[in-house]
């Protein structure tokens, strides 16, 4: 199949899955499952678009393993929190600020995702047009893939350790690589997208993983990733977190810096 059309029916498969999720969210009242299927959705459309390329086939399959791993990891660990846990808070807050029109406006939200989905498939597509024999550099992005994809699981599991513990109802996680960033599992995530751009580097597309490492980094600094989490963050545990804020990095892991007294904040 041509680009284009490979294309729009990833899209079109996305756009239905994020349609039945939409529904399963209205009886369940647990958006949190747009974040499972965007995962998902991103993998398999990731390893999809590798596959079509027209690039080295064995590069092509290195890089269809890799996302369909990267997204049923991703997918799976959040479906166990979606079906574990209570609604994430910041969908609680949407539903709060959007009332009566919370489910239309929801819909538009699953919509999105899709389109999300089938942009972040691009780096692999681009990577699956890479003709040139394997070499130092996709070792190099796969080296940033394992690193990227084992700093991610690690913080995961290091939280979901923590939240287990009934004694740290309330509390700020600082264990491990929480105690050097506040979201390091958001930063092991977006450094695995660089990996995409080290095998596409002479695809004809090799500025599609660049922007995608743009993208993906403004997504979390700016949008869906670290604002509204923090936010939540800030409402559920107060003080507690506003300290945490103070003295550990936001995004990139970095030593901690000692809290100043209160006085001194006046």
């Amino acid at each position: 199949m041509s680009l284009p059309i490979v294309v729009t029916v990833g899209w079109a498969a996305a756009a239905a899955l994020m349609s039945a999720l939409w529904l399963w969210q209205r009886r369940t009242r647990n958006a949190g499952v747009v974040d499972v299927a965007w995962s998902f959705a991103t993998g398999a459309l990731g390893a999809a678009f590798a596959l079509a390329g027209d690039g080295a086939r064995s590069r092509r399959l290195v890089v269809a393993g890799l996302a369909a791993v990267w997204g049923l990891r991703l997918g799976l660990h959040l479906w166990v929190r979606v079906r574990r846990e209570p609604e994430d808070g910041r969908y609680q807050q949407m539903r709060q600020e959007w009332a009566a029109d919370a489910d239309r406006r929801l819909f538009g939200f699953f919509q999105i995702q899709a389109l999300a989905a089938v942009a972040f498939a691009m780096p692999m597509l681009a990577a699956g047009h890479n003709a040139a024999p394997l070499g130092p550099l996709d070792a190099v992005g796969v080296t940033l893939w394992l690193i990227g994809l084992g700093g991610e699981a690690v913080a995961d599991h290091q939280l979901a350790t923590f939240r287990a513990d009934r004694r740290n109802t309330g509390r700020v996680c600082r264990t491990g690589l929480w105690r050097y960033s506040r979201h390091p599992n958001y930063f092991f995530e977006w450094l695995h997208w660089w990996s995409y751009a080290a095998l596409a580097v002479h695809s004809p597309l090799w500025w599609l993983p660049l922007a995608g490492v743009v993208a993906m980094g403004y997504t979390i600094t700016r949008l869906t990733g670290i604002p509204p989490t923090e936010a939540q963050a800030v409402r559920s545990r107060g003080d507690a977190y506003r300290a945490y804020q103070r003295t550990t990095s936001a995004f990139v892991p970095w030593p901690p810096q000692p809290d100043a007294p209160a006085e001194a904040r006046r």
